[in-house]
């Protein structure tokens, strides 16, 4: 507000919701001088004249000239991307923002404010391969200052994490967990612009976590530990490796199905394995040939006999040749 003070030497000031006037102030004919301003120094200051009557008031608000805010950008999709930003001063005064970006066409367009998110904005159907310039501007009642930012969308592309994950156990399979997600609903699902996955999991009283990276919307599990209740997360990423991976979807939990591991290569768990039986005496006198012996010995002579008829055979048909020579 402006003073509507009549100044005169007999003119007293003093400040309303505060403890006096500040201590580096004084009257100069009828002029109140603060030396050193502060936060301190804010308040509702008023003059009198020499009766005591109110001649007028002003409110003192003390802030400084706004910096280049710091902006970052992020594209949750290959439609849309999103800047957000920070002041960089501290300027204690009622602050507003003017954000606008330049198109790959040269036109100019409005960065949409969020009422719910106040330092963020949205530039919707961009071009995911196109480059942009956005213009973040800060105002307040001293002045202004802006930051310029050039970005590609495809660069900066971050999805949202995936969602509806679930796990369940496997029946009769106590080492594995069937793990399902969906794509976020931000992300429209189109087949030029894909996202793959990756999933991780371990046991809850472990620290160390096994990942698989998939192009599936579920995986199975095959190591899971038996007994041990797991914890599973999966995150997502643009199927050509454009811009960085999601974060981590919320944890779920689940325990691997109770039972016997009834692997393709293990025995089945009702076989029962039986010793041999104990073997008969046998009711042959030693000094007799056991039935089957004498054949064999047969056999053994038959093969010797054929393998001495090739070596002779062999050294026959040699001298024949060389005789021929």
């Amino acid at each position: 507000q402006q003073p509507f003070c009549v100044l005169s030497s007999t003119t007293r000031w003093q400040r309303h919701g505060g403890s006096g006037l500040p201590s580096a102030s004084r009257v100069q004919q009828g002029q109140l001088l603060l030396s050193h301003v502060d936060l301190s120094s804010e308040g509702t200051y008023s003059c009198q004249n020499g009766a005591g009557l109110p001649l007028g008031s002003m409110v003192l608000r003390v802030g400084r000239l706004p910096g280049p805010p710091s902006v970052s950008c992020r594209a949750s999709n290959y439609e849309n991307f999103s800047c957000f930003w920070t002041p960089s001063v501290e300027t204690h005064l009622p602050t507003r923002y003017i954000t606008s970006y330049l198109s790959p066409v040269k036109s100019v367009g409005p960065c949409v404010q969020d009422p719910g998110r106040p330092l963020a904005c949205t530039v919707s159907k961009s071009q995911f391969w196109s480059l942009y310039r956005v213009n973040v501007t800060e105002v307040n009642p001293l002045g202004s200052s802006f930051t310029l930012l050039n970005i590609i969308a495809q660069r900066i592309a971050k999805p949202d994490p995936p969602e509806h994950v679930r796990v369940e156990p496997v029946a009769q399979a106590p080492r594995r967990l069937r793990v399902s997600w969906e794509y976020p609903s931000s992300w429209r699902k189109e087949l030029s612009f894909q996202l793959h996955f990756r999933l991780r999991y371990r046991p809850v009283l472990h620290d160390a976590w096994s990942l698989i990276e998939t192009s599936n919307m579920s995986e199975e599990i095959t190591d899971a530990i038996m007994g041990l209740e797991h914890t599973v997360q999966v995150s997502a990423k643009d199927y050509l490796d454009a811009g960085s991976w999601s974060e981590w979807s919320p944890e779920v939990r689940a325990w691997p199905a109770a039972g016997q591991v009834t692997e393709p290569s293990q025995a089945a768990p009702d076989t029962i394995e039986l010793d041999p039986p104990a073997e008969e005496p046998s009711l042959v006198p030693d000094n007799e040939p056991v039935a089957g012996q004498g054949d064999s010995v047969e056999k053994v002579a038959t093969l010797v006999s054929l393998g001495v008829f090739a070596f002779f055979a062999l050294v026959a048909l040699l001298l024949f040749a060389f005789l021929v020579w």
